[in-house]
């Protein structure tokens, strides 16, 4: 099991632009920023400089744009650098703005993953948490949908269907995050002729033009409302009769207005606060019901703070019983890990069964058998040892000892017929012998114990 880390960026890289709903001039910059922080935005005009967590609860507002606000304090036009920040692997960064929005740039995320790239991206210690989909989830919004079902990577499908007679339904697929720069950072963002009225009614697109947009005209207009719109869009005047693109560039793709659909939904869901495995098929998507869905997965990441590892009893184990007693001294009734499922450098999972036959339950309690919370906590620090262990040249020849065991809880009785995962994480490297874990016990997908623990290596006599 590949234990993969957090990653922030290796230095500091700024843009500047307009800001498309404010016309501001503004500049963002990007930070490295320390492990399990995640993203956080800071207003620096502002007294203070206050701080946003950038997180799914705080959007306020959805109009044509994702919007974070908290007390006093509000920043948009955020959805395209969570794009890029999300999709390029960063999980800490602390970005600033001198403004209440980010510049618009070209309209994609392109220009952040440049920067990204030209950064580049450093390695932190901590395990990247990634929230893995064990069921379907779905959130509706009128005749929009988002669903997410269980897979081993993260895949997005977008369809679209805009009501109109110019652009038809349209689909656009990202397989892997890891094609996100290829496939979908340099779609642009996109409007109708017919919004753009509205909009500016609205004080909104003060800085929207040509460059950082893709304008279609597919209902025709009054030659004077068009030529009023060409005006503020500060291009020549066409004629009211041609129903197409009113644009500078030539669409990258055929679907790129769905592409950036997509785009947006990756940076709507950056928000959720942990990077996803799952597939998710999203139809009719919005910055609106994107939030929704956001806000559904903090509150499942909330009700399941820690994951149950994947079990599948088809599989072969890493480690058997016959390893286990060649590297553990502990014998019956003491040995209380019965295989391991999954080891990585850091991180080791171990399962026991749990049957009527254990000698403890004689006694604890014949009436109504339940295992001791001392023997959990017991088969977490054998877990632990194994881990340790497997990585010393000679493993036999050394033992494992409890030093320090803290934050011990015991959340659910474990009785006959529960099969325990565990679920045991160094939390730093190995110094001068000792180490500190950190241990879950698992019933299905609950955690029914969990303890941090000290502990020492010492060579056999």
């Amino acid at each position: 099991m590949e234990t993969v880390k957090q990653k922030t960026l290796n230095g500091s890289f700024s843009l500047f632009g307009i800001g498309l709903h404010t016309g501001l001039n503004l500049t963002v910059t990007f930070n490295p920023a320390p492990e399990n922080t995640g993203y956080r935005i800071q207003r620096i005009d502002l007294e203070g400089q206050p701080i946003i967590n950038a997180v799914a609860e705080y959007v306020e507002e959805t109009q044509r744009g994702t919007v974070l606000i908290k007390g006093d304090v509000r920043v948009g036009t955020i959805e395209h650098a969570m794009a890029a920040i999300y999709a390029m692997g960063i999980d800490n960064c602390l970005i600033q703005v001198n403004g209440p929005e980010f510049p618009i740039l070209d309209g994609s995320a392109a220009m952040y993953v440049q920067k990204i790239k030209e950064v580049g991206l450093t390695e932190q210690n901590a395990a990247k948490d990634f929230y893995i989909i064990r069921k379907k989830l779905e959130i509706k919004e009128g005749d929009s949908v988002i669903t997410i079902l269980p897979d081993d990577d993260f895949s997005i499908t977008t369809m679209c269907s805009f009501k109109s007679k110019f652009i038809s339904s349209q689909f656009a697929t990202l397989d892997s995050i890891s094609k996100f720069d290829e496939e979908i950072s340099s779609a642009r963002t996109f409007v109708f002729v017919r919004d753009i009225l509205p909009l500016l009614q609205a004080n909104l697109i003060k800085g929207g033009d040509l460059d950082n947009a893709i304008v279609i005209y597919e209902q025709q207009l009054e030659q004077e409302k068009l030529d009023q719109l060409a005006d503020l869009l500060h291009v020549p005047h066409i004629d009211a009769n041609n129903i197409g693109y009113i644009q500078h560039k030539p669409l990258m793709w055929d679907n790129e207005c769905t592409r950036h659909k997509l785009l947006d939904i990756i940076g709507d869901l950056a928000l959720i606060g942990k990077p996803l495995k799952g597939r998710i098929i999203a139809t009719r998507p919005g910055h609106t019901v994107n939030n929704k869905f956001a806000r559904m997965m903090r509150r499942e990441l909330r009700n399941h703070d820690v994951q149950a590892p994947i079990y599948d009893p088809n599989i072969e184990p890493l480690m058997d019983n016959i390893r286990i007693k060649e590297l553990l001294p502990h014998r019956y009734p003491m040995q209380l890990i019965d295989k391991v499922i999954a080891m990585g450098a850091t991180t080791i999972v171990g399962v026991k069964n749990v049957t009527s036959n254990e000698p403890f339950f004689q006694g604890h309690f014949p009436a109504e058998p339940v295992m001791p919370g001392v023997l959990q906590v017991e088969a977490m620090a054998q877990c632990g040892g194994l881990l340790i262990l497997s990585q010393l040249e000679e493993p036999e020849r050394w033992s494992t000892y409890f030093l320090k065991i803290d934050d011990v809880k015991f959340r659910q009785k474990v009785v006959p017929g529960d099969t325990l995962l565990f679920k045991v994480e160094l939390l730093g490297p190995v110094r001068h012998g000792i180490s500190s874990m950190k241990g879950y016990v698992f019933v299905g997908d609950n955690v029914v114990a969990e303890a941090s623990f000290t502990a020492q290596i010492v060579k056999n006599k």
